[in-house]
């Protein structure tokens, strides 16, 4: 595409390995399809085609063996192909070579995921911590000779310098950059922890959505709060933590929470650099766990999030729901099946974000779930205690009061928390 057409466009071909060897292999055509998706997820690549490679094992520095390599070399050339996108881990020395043989650009699924990360942070937090994601994925990569390739933002691909000393003074600015970076990060991380000081202080129960990206969490998030959150069929249209109040039907006000959504094999670097991001889950009193129930490989995406909500260290007595969302995408006689599955489980809901099927009883079983959370209680204080008094107005806990001969009546509204803080003052 020509230059004054808009940004530059770069054809790309993906390539799914499927190792017979590897133990946790997973279906190889579904496998396809999502890192085709997150391909697509960028708007500066055409995808112009995608395979599968079923290998017997990993050739240790091309990845493939020489049959297949001069067998996709044709097939590039032939359909005009300047980047290469593998679906999987591909070691620094691999892809020096496949660059060579083939003659493009490559990318293995964690530049890919850091490419789209930072094409789509938000925050400033956010962008830091793509920043140090990059630089320390990159500094792994240090090893290569770079000569035939540019950084031309467009273009992609990390870049480095050739030659030794220019790969050691490269490693040096790259570790001077992240400490610069960190120091950054804590400062923001420090300010989010005071809002959520803050927060803590209006006793309101946080629910967090989580999920596998593109389970139709910011559809829901902005179904029910009336927000405007990026919500497209796309991967990882949510990359920043968005919060907003929502009073429930007949239940408490609630902080409802939307978070990045979580991916198989999500790189190392970025499970470390959103672990900030992804706090918000920690500290939430009810986790929702939005499945896309139509999807051939729900099953495995709900594996994949909880083992990540596991590592992630979120408290075993935390309640969670699982939210089996997209039942309008089924056909009727699945989704009745469906509905009839979720009502033998009262942890489980059958909703469409999209038709709003669901929600109501989504969100009368999330307000009696937090009853425990926030209730109410009479409290009569006479004139001395003017502290204990100035305290539950701080609180912002106090719905009426009324004078009386030997002080105050109160009815409060408040959490097994508060109860004990005002108990000890």
């Amino acid at each position: 595409m020509d230059d004054t057409d808009g940004p530059r466009v770069t054809r790309a071909w993906v390539l799914h390995p499927d190792i017979r060897s590897n133990p946790d292999r997973r279906d190889p055509k579904p496998a396809l399809e999502e890192a085709v998706s997150l391909a697509r997820a960028l708007p500066q690549l055409e995808v112009v085609g995608a395979d599968v490679v079923p290998l017997r094992s990993v050739s240790a520095g091309m990845l493939f063996g020489s049959g297949k390599i001069k067998e996709v070399h044709d097939l590039l050339e032939a359909a005009e192909v300047e980047l290469v996108l593998v679906d999987g881990p591909v070691s620094p020395v691999q892809q020096r070579n496949l660059e060579k043989a083939w003659g493009v650009k490559l990318l293995d699924r964690t530049g890919l995921i850091l490419e789209i990360f930072s094409d789509r942070a938000a925050t400033r937090e956010g962008v830091l911590q793509v920043e140090m994601a990059a630089l320390n994925y990159q500094r792994t990569r240090l090893v290569r000779a770079w000569t035939h390739l540019e950084r031309q933002r467009g273009g992609l691909g990390f870049v480095g310098g050739p030659g030794e000393t220019q790969i050691e003074a490269d490693r040096r600015a790259i570790d001077e950059q992240l400490v610069r970076l960190r120091r950054q990060l804590e400062k923001v991380v420090k300010t989010r922890a005071l809002h959520r000081a803050a927060r803590a202080k209006v006793p309101y129960p946080i629910v967090a959505l989580v999920g596998y990206t593109n389970a139709g969490k910011s559809t829901l998030f902005n179904r029910l709060t009336g927000a405007e959150v990026m919500a497209k069929d796309m991967l990882f249209a949510t990359l920043d933590p968005t919060m907003r109040s929502l009073v429930l039907p007949d239940g408490p006000e609630i902080i409802l929470s939307d978070t990045v959504g979580f991916i198989s094999d999500l790189p190392t670097e970025l499970v470390a650099a959103f672990r900030a991001t992804l706090e918000e889950v920690l500290a939430a009193d009810i986790i929702c766990h939005v499945r896309d129930i139509s999807h051939a490989e729900t099953e495995e995406q709900a594996r994949d999030v909880l083992e990540i909500l596991t590592s992630l260290g979120v408290p075993e007595e935390t309640r969670t729901f699982e939210i089996w969302n997209k039942i309008d995408q089924l056909t009727p006689e699945a989704a009745d099946a469906m509905r009839q599955r979720a009502e033998r489980d009262e942890n489980v809901l059958a909703i469409s974000a999209i038709t709003g099927e669901g929600l109501e009883g989504l969100q009368a079983v999330v307000a009696e779930a937090l009853q425990g959370a926030v209730r109410d209680a009479d409290l009569t204080l006479g004139f001395a205690e003017g502290k204990k008094r100035a305290w539950l107005f701080a609180q912002d806990v106090v719905q009426e009061e009324r004078q009386t001969d030997d002080g105050f009546e109160l009815t409060v509204r408040w959490s097994a928390q508060q109860e004990a803080q005002f108990q000890r003052l």
